[in-house]
This record gives C-alpha cells, structure tokens and sequence, in this order.
C-alpha cells in the first residue's frame, strides 16, 4: 500500500482503515505480515543487517521475520508499544538472548557482511565490535578511569600513555571530560545517573565499536540528562553507528535519521524518521506517532 495515511475521510480512508485492522488481526492471530520499507534506505552503506529474523522464548514467538538495515554513521531508532520486541531486538544483535536457555532463533543478522549468527562465531569477539548502553546506568565499582578503560584492560593493553589517551578521548566524546578530568580516581558510583551514563558511552566507545547500541538509555533520566545525551548522541553520529531503543516519540524524532515501527514482534514500517512521523505509509504507524494508540 503505497498511499499517505491522512486520506482517511471517504471510501478511500475507510479502506485504509479496513486494510490496518485486517493486518492486525492477522498479527494478534500469530501470522507474520510484510513490512513497508521504504526505499532510500538502499542508497545508504550498511553496517548491520537482519534478515527474516525470528526469535522464540520457549514455545512463545517474539520477533517475526525482522528485515531491518541500519545505515552506517547514522542513528536508527527502533520505536512501538511495549511488549514489542524492540529490547529483544537489539539484544540479539550483541548476543545477550543467549544467555537464556529456552531461547532459539531462526533468520540471520550480518554485522559489516559477516553473520552474528553463524557456527562457530566467537561470541566474546564479537562483543569487542559493539558497544552498548542499558536503560540504568551500570557503572563498575571502580574509579572513573578503569571505568573507561575496562575495554582496553580486558584486551591486555598495560601502556598507561595508551590508557591516558584512550580514557581522555573517550570522555571528551561522551562529553564529560570538563566534569570529571580532575577526579578519575573517584569512585565512578559518586556521579549523579545522568554522568554515570555519560560514563557507560564513554566506556562503550572506548574501544571503537562498529555500532553502539543503547536500549532506553535515557529512560532512568531527569529531563536535563536527558537533553545531554540526545545532544551527545548528536555529536556521535557520523563516527558511530548508532542503533537506539526508545519509546519516546519526540527522542526518536529529534535524535534518529531513520526509524523502525514495531508491533507485537513484526516490524511493521521502516523509514526515513522525517518520513515515519510525518507522511508514514501505513495508518498503524500514523496512529502510533500521532498518540492515537500505544
């Protein structure tokens, strides 16, 4: 269905209308249903990449046939209701769901060409290649400075003027070099939540990630933490690859280039943000946007 969402008066918008409730009943009814792609999305390089990705807990479908390419430099912002998939979503592309023993997936997700997914992939290196950010700050109960470092230290780097470097750069890239230069050796659990998660992007984009990865991470934040991380996320974009979880509309708008629907585990329209939150193809996503469910 290629035809803008706000023709709804006339026969016109109620089949609009009889064509969202037909494709979410078949939703609700367990059957997978194609996701609207729109198409400048080709034109971009890509950095990760899902195709038909399904994913299980137990007997219990969370995520049908995912086809979904974030675009390299650029933040992509998975959106929906809670309950989604979106968290599941994003977790799987670092490996977190393997954890759970009752997890099984079928589909392949592709990280700069090479399958996440593939026999014999080594799961620990292929951590090293993303970061990622939580929805609650989770500093280490060490100083500011290993903090940041941890990725390196793991790695065997013992060169302190490596260290220095790599720990200054990354705080000036999370933006909170100014606040901090003078206590690296504080316990980093002394910030307040809005500079602990500032710590957790530093530590994430110590190491150089392909893409970083954040799921809410503003969502334990006062309002003026949360303006200093969408302004941080901002600055970031263009040298990382930035995939974000949110269910805020306004933060998607204002931080993502490109942004995915999601409902009940299927991705339901992929696009342009501008586009998603201002001509979507689809009348679900127009609903959601607009407040009118979710």
């Amino acid at each position: 269905m290629h035809s803008t969402t706000h023709l709804e008066a006339g026969p016109r918008g109620d089949t609009v209308r009889e064509e969202a409730t037909d494709r979410l009943a078949r939703i609700a009814a367990g059957e997978s249903v194609p996701t609207v792609t729109h198409p400048e999305i080709e034109q971009e390089p890509i950095v990760l990449e899902t195709r038909d990705f399904c994913l299980h807990y137990g007997p219990k479908q969370a995520l049908f046939d995912i086809n979904v390419k974030v675009a390299r430099g650029k933040v992509t912002a998975l959106i929906g209701p809670s309950g989604c998939g979106k968290s599941t979503l994003i977790r799987s592309v670092n490996r977190i769901n393997d954890l759970l023993s009752t997890v099984h997936i079928r589909g392949d997700m592709l990280l700069a060409g090479e399958s996440i997914y593939a026999p014999g992939v080594d799961v620990i290196g292929l951590r090293k290649r993303m970061g990622m950010v939580f929805q609650k700050p989770n500093p280490f109960p060490m100083s500011i400075y290993e903090n940041v470092v941890y990725p390196l230290r793991i790695d065997g780097e013992r060169n302190r003027r490596v260290l220095d470097e790599v720990c200054e750069r990354s705080l000036r890239g999370a933006a909170l070099w100014e606040e901090v230069k003078d206590r690296l050796q504080d316990n980093a659990l002394s910030l307040s939540g809005g500079q602990q998660q500032r710590l957790c992007i530093a530590r994430a984009i110590a190491a150089e990630p392909e893409i970083l990865l954040m799921d809410e991470p503003c969502s334990a934040l006062d309002p003026i933490a949360t303006t200093k991380i969408e302004n941080l996320i901002e600055q970031l974009k263009g040298d990382y690859s930035i995939l974000i979880v949110t269910h805020n509309m306004q933060q998607a708008a204002r931080t993502s280039d490109y942004t995915a629907f999601m409902y009940l585990g299927h991705l339901l329209e992929f696009g342009r943000t501008e586009t998603i939150f201002q001509t979507p193809r689809l009348i679900e996503t127009q609903d959601y946007v607009t407040g009118r469910f979710g």
